[in-house]
């Protein structure tokens, strides 16, 4: 048996991504049956022994942290692990990877698996319903990313900053008639401070708001981009990268449509397929390495509970 073997090699040996091992290992779903036995198949011929990861769930292992993402696709959370792993690597922890699908009740569950399986710390990517009581037996080993909660440690986004920085970017160039494409104000982040951050810059700026708020879908955006557009529209911000992937492909398919896009996010794929696009990154890498970094330090109890902001830059 090759102990040596890591995830990273039934990867490349089995033509996946590591995540999808990661599925694998831990029988989740989102894996197509024939993968699923391509991974197996790969394992068995090289005696693959799982990591700690795996062996955590059993109750095997130490030295092992949750990460609980909202959705196992998000573009921008992706980012954020990617940082965050090397951090856990370093220190000898090995994560596990988790789905929330942006429900309440599952969270509670997962949280209450892992503390049955002595768990040492969780990174949680929150999300509107995500409430300080279901998450306080974790207080001193917990990290919100995305979201604040008093007690808690937590690293956030300038989501007011970074729609001041776009809006002014836009104004500069000469738009006086923005409209916004926005994500309902249930979500408070996303949705509401955003949204109240753009009412804010017209009001100074007397300019006539126009919003539109369907959801956060990009099928959701692409829909409704035409509710954005009044006679005088000339450019359209987009609350999320999401959202502005919707919005860019009816903008393609409209060529006579002179609008300029924007986005809060700018993420590597949209920038790719929108390099017209005036972006403003929320710096969601440097998020994940210090939500990473600041739950090790509460784990190790050099650090104490800190709510992190990291500051937007324009794009």
């Amino acid at each position: 048996m090759n102990k040596r073997l890591t995830i990273k090699d039934i990867a490349r040996l089995s033509g996946v991504g590591k995540s999808t091992v990661s599925r694998v290992l831990n029988n989740e779903s989102g894996v197509n049956e024939r993968t699923r036995e391509r991974v197996e198949a790969v394992m068995q011929e090289q005696g693959f022994s799982p990591s700690r990861s795996a062996r955590a769930m059993r109750g095997q292992s130490d030295k092992v942290v949750a990460i609980i993402v909202t959705r196992l696709d998000s573009l921008s959370e992706n980012l954020a692990v990617q940082t965050m792993l090397p951090v856990f690597y370093a220190e000898g922890y090995d994560p596990i990877m988790m789905e929330s699908q942006f429900s309440p009740a599952l969270i509670a569950e997962h949280l209450r698996m892992l503390r049955s399986r002595n768990i040492d710390g969780v990174v949680i990517f929150g999300f509107s319903g995500v409430t300080p009581e279901m998450l306080q037996p974790w207080q001193p080993s917990l990290v919100l990313v995305a979201r604040d909660a008093s007690g808690f440690a937590s690293v956030c986004y300038d989501d007011e900053g970074a729609m001041q920085l776009l809006l002014q970017r836009l104004y500069d160039m000469g738009h006086r008639h923005i409209s916004f494409l926005g994500v309902p104000d249930s979500d408070i982040t996303t949705g509401l401070r955003r949204h109240q951050a753009y009412l804010d810059f017209c009001a100074r700026h007397q300019l006539t708001p126009h919003v539109v708020q369907p959801g956060l879908t990009m099928v959701n955006s692409y829909e409704n981009f035409t509710r954005t557009l009044t006679p005088d529209t000339t450019a359209v911000v987009c609350g999320t990268d999401t959202m502005a992937l919707g919005a860019g492909k009816y903008l393609h398919q409209h060529p006579e449509l002179r609008i300029q896009l924007a986005s809060i996010g700018y993420t590597p794929l949209i920038a790719f397929l929108h390099p017209d696009l005036v972006g403003v990154s929320l710096g969601y890498a440097e998020a994940g390495r210090k939500a990473a970094v600041q739950l090790m330090g509460q784990i190790t109890r050099q650090a104490e509970l800190k709510q992190i902001v990291i500051p937007a830059t324009l794009n």
